[in-house]
């Protein structure tokens, strides 16, 4: 699937957004807000793209609330145009190159 990053946008502007339980525990350990989030995601990029992700075809998203970059993994919903957020995370630089974009080679 090719992701249209407008189509985000609009769900996060409407508050067409569903979190599974997994991104609300990753929220809680990295101590981020719904704000942050929200605001990581209308501002972001999408760095990688997942077509064969179930239920939904996902992306990973880098976005920034402030200084603190954050990572979402979501899925959008053609059906009813809502955003699935998978899971989220400040990214670890040991696993991510310095600009959160591309990963570091094991």
């Amino acid at each position: 699937m090719d992701f249209q990053y407008n189509n985000i946008i609009e769900a996060v502007k409407k508050r067409r957004i569903r979190w599974s339980d997994h991104a609300l525990e990753e929220k809680r350990a990295d101590n981020l807000t719904i704000a942050q989030i929200k605001e990581s995601l209308l501002q972001g990029e999408i760095i990688e793209e997942y077509p064969s992700d179930k239920p939904l075809p996902s992306c990973l998203i880098l976005g920034f609330a402030g200084n603190t970059p954050i990572h979402s993994v979501v899925g959008f919903n053609e059906e009813n145009a809502y955003i699935r957020i998978i899971t989220v995370y400040i990214p670890d630089t040991q696993k991510f190159e310095h600009n959160f974009k591309i990963r570091r080679k094991k």
